[in-house]
This record gives structure tokens, C-alpha cells and sequence, in this order.
């Protein structure tokens, strides 16, 4: 089944090309069915890259889903068009009186930063708030991940000594976790951050599940024990060329940045190995499947 997206948005475009099943909001009205309702809380900076990446991830499902973009009202997004933002998205404020079946907040370029300082903090904390009462499943990605640790668990982050930037192996330790059915022994999840939070603070937290982790990466995946919180501490949405454009772009800011590891076949910046592609499939196939379709009530509260 497909997801519900504009016509005009530029993901529509991009995945009907990749034969990602799109519908447009006109079709999906004829059919009697209630799609799952997604809500993208999108603090990249890059925001069309990001929302058409996880676009083509919740494409891949049986299911129909429905998808609410959403910004800060806070920040102002200096990298993308005003048109694309007041035609396909909505502020917090539009939305806090609704439920959905899942949420995803995305990562954002502020890892250097106290969360204090960040200037949509406050508001983030009140989307965080809103997705524990309002949202059956979240899903938290990098820095997001990060922030919701601090405000949910009160755990910290803190600086590497140089940036995690690669395509690293992990295994999983909860084995038969369904958000990992389907996984490989080991698989391969792309990491871009300056930061870390406080492993040890996750293991003792009772209220806490690790789910993935490798021997260069730590922690990549984690949840609450309660399902309603999920915690990818990479970017498994990556396209092929994001990790080479962000090699890029550090680079012409003159800044001191190995290549991404496990990521250029033979050092060679026109030869991306992308090993992660099944690995993201699956992780977002499955928390659809078992984490939202399957445990959301077919009637929202009201």
C-alpha cells in the first residue's frame, strides 16, 4: 500500500521513479480504509533530502500511510524554500490537539550545542511531551535520539574526541526483538556525530532495552520498555551520496575530517559501497508492523 503524500511535494516525483507505491490525498479518499497516521518532526536542515528519505522508507509496507509534516515554530528553516515549508508543513501548534499512530523527530546539526542553547529546545520538549500521551510508537533519530534521552531519562551526551562518521557493523542483542526480525547476524547502519550520550546511564536505566550495538559505534539502537519510544542513534534513512555530500561539505568549510568509514570502495569518492539498504527496510517495515499498525486502536481518542 502506499503513502499519502502531495502531488506536488518533491518526493512524489523522486519515489514514483524508485516504484515506491505514492498516492495522492484525491485517490486515497475513494477508498474506504484508515490510513496509519505518520507525523515527521523535521530538524535537518536539508529538509526535502530528509523528508523524501523517510518517505521511501514508510513506502515499503502493505500499509497506507498518511503523512503530517512537521516544523518548529521557533526556528525559521534558513536551507529550504518558505514556499515548500508553508505549503507542506505544519507548526506544532496546528497539530497538538490531534493523535497519531506514530511520530518520527528527526536529528538535527546542533550536537555541539547545550540543549539549553539550541533555540527550539523549549518547543521540542512540548513535541516530546505530545508524542509520549498523544502518539501510539516515536521513533527518535541521532541528535534526536540524544535529545529525548536527556528529557525523558535525564541522560547525558557527551563530545568525542573526533566525529563518528562512517557505515559501522552492529549485532543485536536482543535477538528476537520484532523491530529486528528479519536481521542479519550482523548488519551495517551509517553514523554521523560529534557526540554520545552515556551508555552506561542506558544499560542501568530499568526503563531502557538495548537493542543494537557495535564495537566502533556503541549503542545504535535502543527503546523504552514499554514499545513507545525508539531511540536510532544512526542514520539508517541515508541515502547512498549523504555521508560522501557531508565529506563534501566538511571539507570545503575547511574543517579536519577523516573520509566516512566502510563507505568508499578503495578510497575511491565515486565508489560508495551502500550496505545498509536491507538494514533500513526492515527497521521501519517492522516498527510500522508491530509497533504501530498492530497495537494503534482503528478509532482515535478523541
Amino acid at each position: 500500500m502506499p503513502i499519502l503524500i502531495p502531488k506536488e511535494i518533491p518526493a512524489y516525483d523522486v519515489l514514483t521513479k524508485e516504484n515506491i507505491f505514492v498516492m495522492s490525498k484525491k485517490r486515497a479518499d475513494t477508498q474506504d480504509i484508515r490510513p496509519i497516521e505518520i507525523a515527521i518532526v523535521n530538524l535537518m536542515p536539508t529538509k526535502i533530502i530528509t523528508e523524501t528519505q523517510l518517505m521511501r522508507l514508510l513506502g515499503n509496507t502493505p500499509l497506507q500511510v498518511n503523512i503530517t509534516l512537521v516544523k518548529t515554530q521557533s526556528y525559521k528553516a534558513s536551507n529550504t524554500p518558505e514556499k515548500h515549508m508553508e505549503k507542506f508543513y505544519k507548526n506544532y501548534a496546528e497539530i497538538k490537539n490531534r493523535f497519531f499512530d506514530g511520530m518520527i523527530i528527526t536529528g538535527a546539526p546542533v550536537e555541539n550545542l547545550d540543549y539549553e542553547e539550541v533555540k527550539y529546545w523549549q518547543e521540542l520538549c512540548e513535541i516530546m511531551e505530545f508524542a509520549d500521551k498523544n502518539v501510539t510508537s516515536t521513533i527518535y533519530i541521532c541528535w534526536g535520539a540524544q535529545a529525548a534521552m536527556k528529557y525523558h531519562y535525564g541522560i547525558t551526551k557527551y563530545q568525542l574526541d573526533k566525529k563518528l562518521f562512517g557505515v559501522f557493523k552492529n549485532k543485536a542483542v536482543e535477538k528476537f526483538d520484532l523491530l529486528l526480525k528479519g536481521m542479519d547476524d550482523r548488519f551495517n547502519i551509517p553514523h554521523s556525530r560529534h557526540t554520545t550520550i552515556d551508555e552506561g546511564a542506558v544499560y542501568r536505566n530499568k526503563m531502557l532495552k538495548v537493542l543494537a550495538v557495535g564495537d566502533e559505534c556503541g549503542i545504535s539502537i535502543a527503546k523504552s520498555k514499554d514499545d513507545k519510544k525508539f531511540f536510532f542513534f544512526g542514520h539508517s534513512e541515508y541515502d547512498r551520496e549523504t555521508l560522501k555530500h557531508e565529506y563534501l561539505r566538511d571539507l570545503a568549510k575547511g574543517l579536519d575530517i577523516d573520509k566516512p568509514k566502510n563507505y568508499f570502495i578503495d578510497d575511491d569518492l565515486d565508489n560508495i559501497d551502500m550496505s545498509w539498504t536491507s538494514t533500513a527496510n526492515l527497521l521501519f517495515y517492522n516498527w510500522l508492523n508491530y509497533y504501530v499498525y498492530q497495537v494503534t486502536p482503528y478509532e482515535f481518542c478523541k
